[in-house]
């Protein structure tokens, strides 16, 4: 489980000093998440959980009648969002929870997210705010991961590295919306309508350059299912479960390229 605490505090550290490696691991989903958001922005998009901003600054380069607004709980990674915005003047960041913040001069005519809202304590009080504070007939747009066993990066690590299942598959965390039919029950629940859930899939990229297994390394020891794992270990434990995981990803490389299988739902909905 993931917590807000988490997101807080080391965890959003964390992503927020390596935004450039999980942006190239998303890179296929965010261009799908993109191409599905075009014909929907209108003038106000707010992105929930937008992390260090990819997302919402890709929407304000092509859309600059749009405003945009990212919202994450982090401050670290709103902090580096801030930083990665100051040439474009309709995109700003703010560090709330998007669960139970609103600002009342911005009702977003779409809401979007990639691979943020998966973490909320009560997902339907949650998407319930979000939805009240939306504008009329607004639409929603957001990714989360399909099951474990689809995505090959996390699960092909955790049998490797022995790491047990989730306790409850449903609570904060990377796979809690894996299952389409409680997605569909949050979202009927916080008031959303016409719910859809589209199945994607994409490249998701561990390592690249010269040495792909190393890079790829560095980003499962600073982010991900295997990182706390591996930040338990000390001396030959550490060094025997790394030698693992680089036979591992040698296995799955392609010349300077490591790029994994990723499976993901592109849900849909209106406030409406």
């Amino acid at each position: 489980m993931t917590t807000e605490m988490d997101w807080r505090t080391q965890v959003g550290r964390s992503w927020a000093q390596n935004y450039a490696l999980t942006d190239r691991s998303f890179a296929g989903l965010t261009q799908q998440l993109l191409d599905r958001a075009a014909p929907l922005v209108g003038k106000a998009v707010l992105d929930v959980g937008c992390g260090a901003g990819e997302l919402s600054l890709a929407l304000a380069r092509q859309h600059a009648g749009a405003q945009v607004l990212g919202v994450d709980i982090s401050y670290d990674l709103i902090e580096v969002a801030k930083g990665r915005g100051t040439e474009l003047g309709n995109v700003r960041f703010v560090e709330a929870d998007a669960g139970s913040w609103r600002d009342p001069a911005f009702a977003p005519d779409l809401v979007v997210s990639r691979h943020g809202v998966m973490f909320f304590a009560d997902p339907p009080a949650a998407f319930a705010n979000i939805r009240a504070g939306a504008a009329p007939a607004a639409q929603l747009l957001f990714s989360c991961f399909r099951a474990p066993a689809e995505n090959a990066w996390a699960s092909g690590l955790a049998a490797l590295l022995g790491l047990p299942p989730a306790p409850d598959p449903r609570a904060p965390g990377p796979f809690a919306f894996a299952d389409p039919a409680h997605v569909e029950g949050i979202l009927a629940a916080a008031g959303w309508r016409d719910i859809t859930l589209a199945p994607v899939d994409f490249a998701y990229v561990c390592g690249t350059g010269e040495d792909p297994v190393e890079d790829a390394l560095g980003l499962f020891r600073r982010i991900g299912p295997a990182a706390p794992y591996l930040r338990s270990l000390e001396g030959a434990a550490r060094a025997a479960a790394e030698a693992r995981i680089r036979d591992w990803l040698e296995r799955h490389r392609s010349g300077n390229l490591i790029a994994m299988a990723a499976a993901a739902w592109l849900v849909s909905a209106r406030s409406n």
